[in-house]
């Protein structure tokens, strides 16, 4: 027992929704890992990539479970409630991203009789991968804000698009990284100009947000957001136009995939992977400012009554 009454250790930690599904979340990734280890395997960047979710995501949750069953979250400079959704949509995302890489690089339609035993280990890699999406994913309906409730930023749907915006521009950096030939022309530099703005600007709001320093701020953090959001889907928007023409124009590239095209090394591929979550941010940037925008008619509503 503590000084005021309680106990030291806290039981809802582990006997509620939420601790069955950190229990959860720590059981699949510890069996997927050591899968990979026995005999599933993994190689080259998409294989290390996979692997770096896998411990990443467990190694994280069991510090948060560490943290919240023994209350010293509470000794933490941050905000915990912010910081623990924030993760959670992450590592759902990550966990997504990794499970369809994982089984498209590593799973094979036939194989040897030497190699047939690590090809069973691999699905079943993927199937824990799978099935470990739905843990983290209840964590985040779990924490999300409820109607009437007052919860942490990152718990609101606007908190949680940040976080799917940032990892978005993480796969169109990656795709840019991987020979992209983004470099060919001006209006192409200036669609990573904008890319790396935005994502910049976003991991910035996030950490303001999960580090508890937003009221020590001298301007109005809401209302930056908001307009930060605003002109976002306006550079978003600048380059779902201009990345297209620059990168599959006949006058500056090819409209058709090459023949002589490589699968997983052709700058083809790149652009149009670009291309296309250079589309979904934009669209998820729009969603935020709608969003942003009903919070602030809501709680001016509210507060006027």
């Amino acid at each position: 027992m503590d000084a005021h009454g309680g106990h030291y250790l806290n039981k809802e930690a582990v006997l509620s929704p939420l601790g069955f599904a950190r229990m959860s979340q720590l059981l699949l990734g510890c069996t997927i890992i050591a899968l990979v280890a026995h005999s599933a395997g993994y190689s080259a960047s998409y294989g290390t990539f996979c692997m770096f979710v896998w411990c990443f995501c467990f190694a994280v949750t069991l510090v948060v479970f560490t943290l919240d069953i023994t209350r010293l979250h509470a000794c933490m400079p941050i905000s915990w409630d912010n910081f623990t959704v924030a993760f959670a949509m992450l590592a759902t995302l990550m966990y997504i991203t990794a499970s369809v890489v994982y089984p498209v690089y590593f799973i094979e339609n036939e194989c040897e009789n030497e190699s047939c035993e690590s090809l069973y280990y691999r699905i079943a890699v993927t199937v824990c991968s799978c099935i470990c999406c739905f843990p983290y994913g209840v964590e985040v309906f779990l924490t999300r804000a409820k109607p009437g409730a007052v919860v942490g930023y990152m718990a609101t749907v606007s908190g949680l698009l940040k976080v799917v915006q940032a990892f978005v521009a993480c796969i169109i950096f990656g795709a840019l990284a991987h020979d992209s030939e983004y470099t060919l022309h001006i209006a192409t530099e200036y669609c990573v100009v904008v890319y790396s703005l935005c994502f910049t600007v976003t991991v910035v709001v996030i950490i303001l947000t999960v580090s508890g320093r937003t009221s020590s701020l001298r301007f109005p953090f809401d209302r930056f957001v908001v307009i930060y959001t605003f002109f976002a889907v306006i550079l978003y928007l600048s380059t779902a136009l201009a990345w297209p023409i620059f990168s599959f124009d006949k006058k500056y590239g090819t409209t058709n995939r090459p023949e002589d095209c490589p699968r997983g090394n052709c700058p083809w591929d790149s652009k149009l992977v670009v291309a296309v979550f250079t589309n979904v941010n934009m669209i998820l940037y729009f969603v935020d400012l709608i969003y942003s925008q009903r919070i602030r008619f809501v709680s001016a509503s509210g507060s006027a009554a």
